[in-house]
């Protein structure tokens, strides 16, 4: 994502967990909650705590075919935001992308009134048409927020084919009659982000910082389950606070936060056309008042750990829901030489298809992720110094696999253990440095492919 400006050995005996919850296409329906597991059903907020000043909503302007949500709007009509960005890497950029950058760069990152989002259609590589629609959404939610060149937008969906405008306009203004602050109006909005989740994925807290006695809210949303890497990926993410910001401060806190959160996450290794996350600070907390704007002060490096904390508990829910997932996996890699060679390192295990086939097949494999290790391209690795464990999530010993670069006796059954836990995490020491970080990933299993084999159905 750039920036702004500037075996079991055998999976024939685990048909069972592969038959879970069926997807949502880009133009079907989202499954009934009802369908979800409880593992699942436990990351659905049932209330929460918004931001002051922010209007929002989410309807079907029927652009899906089965009538699910499929159009949201994220509006602050009294408080200009500080807005910054980050967007996909991808050399094939949607048309909502460029809008979007267009935008930001002409208004310095000020001035932005609010966001509009469509699912179904990813208004991506649809060439010089693609990008008037996208310029013409930005346009219908400026009427709607009553302030000229003020919008951004996102889309997400099915690739190469156009918008149909007459239904994605009528519902935009359709949309300002659903507007309010409510949970149920987040709600609302948060499902309309959906594709092949299988959940609405929503999240909001309040902090404080401790210049300030102020108490402020954030609020966010984000979406995707497949076509999920690092650089962005059929990801979209918009976080709202009422926190006033600096823009460049703000742009600087999101770069900071994404680098540890949305590109810190896998699921196929599969980079889109339209990725974004997108922040807008309002400052409806205090009349619109800017509260940080200085780099180096104790408001700003709090608002930037609770960004980051925040970013991370949102991305982490893409992953929980990747496509055919079956376990949640944290990479951690500690002592390295340097942040970027602890995340390289991370990153070539959360991605490594056999280390993730592994893992579904809850097989203690562990020569494959030290086999990952040594591809990484990190030439400061010593053999010698590398330990490797399997950390379970019940609190119970960890399993240590290789120590120094000797191979441990592994106790299998206890391996098995803890390769059947939906949750775990894999612990790298690289015994190198002192940089450390995390990664977080899923498994890859026969539905995985079910589902992408079918998208377009």
């Amino acid at each position: 994502m750039s920036f702004l400006s500037l075996s079991r050995r055998s999976f024939g005996s685990l048909n069972a967990a592969s038959s879970s919850v069926a997807r949502a296409y880009s133009t079907k329906a989202p499954p009934a909650s009802a369908s979800l597991s409880a593992s699942k059903q436990k990351l659905i907020p049932t209330s929460g705590s918004y931001p002051k000043g922010f209007l929002v909503s989410g309807i079907s302007s029927h652009v899906k075919k089965s009538g699910a949500k499929d159009l949201a709007l994220i509006t602050s009509p009294k408080y200009p935001c500080s807005a910054a960005a980050v967007f996909t890497k991808n050399v094939f950029q949607a048309a909502p992308v460029v809008a979007s950058r267009e935008r930001l760069h002409d208004n310095g990152g000020k001035a932005i009134h609010g966001m509009v989002t469509n699912s179904g259609c990813a208004n991506a590589v649809t060439g010089a048409k693609g990008l008037e629609n996208a310029k013409e959404m930005l346009e219908a939610l400026d009427a709607v927020t009553g302030h000229r060149r003020s919008s951004l937008v996102m889309s997400t969906g099915v690739i190469g084919q156009h918008l149909k405008m007459d239904k994605i306009l009528q519902g935009i203004q359709e949309s300002k009659s659903h507007l309010g602050d409510q949970h149920e109006h987040w709600m609302d909005c948060a499902q309309a982000y959906m594709t092949t989740d299988t959940f609405p994925k929503l999240r909001s807290k309040v902090f404080q910082l401790p210049e300030s006695k102020v108490e402020y809210r954030m609020a966010g949303i984000t979406k995707g389950a497949g076509m999920i890497h690092p650089d962005m990926a059929t990801l979209l993410g918009t976080i709202v606070t009422d926190l006033g910001v600096e823009p460049g401060l703000l742009q600087y806190a999101l770069t900071h936060a994404v680098d540890r959160s949305f590109n810190a996450i896998s699921v196929d290794g599969d980079m889109s056309t339209n990725d974004t996350v997108a922040l807008l600070a309002n400052g409806g907390a205090t009349e619109g008042k800017i509260v940080v704007d200085q780099l180096t002060s104790k408001d700003f490096e709090a608002f930037r750990e609770n960004l980051t904390e925040f970013a991370q508990e949102l991305s982490q829910l893409v992953v929980r829901d990747g496509e055919g997932a079956t376990k949640f996996v944290k990479v951690s890699v500690e002592g390295a030489p340097s942040f970027e060679a602890a995340k390289t390192v991370a990153s070539t295990i959360a991605t490594s298809s056999l280390v993730k086939t592994a893992l579904y097949g809850q097989d203690a494999n562990w020569g494959r992720i030290l086999c990952a290790v040594g591809y990484s391209g990190v030439k400061e690795i010593d053999p010698k110094k590398v330990s490797v464990s399997f950390i379970p999530t019940d609190n119970s010993a960890p399993l240590k696999l290789l120590v120094n670069g000797e191979p441990e006796e592994v106790d299998e059954s206890r391996a098995s253990e803890i390769l059947k836990m939906e949750d775990l995490e894999i612990r790298v020491e690289l015994n190198g440095g002192t940089e450390k970080t995390a990664y977080w990933t899923c498994d890859l299993s026969h539905e995985y492919i079910s589902i992408n084999a079918d998208y377009r159905s």
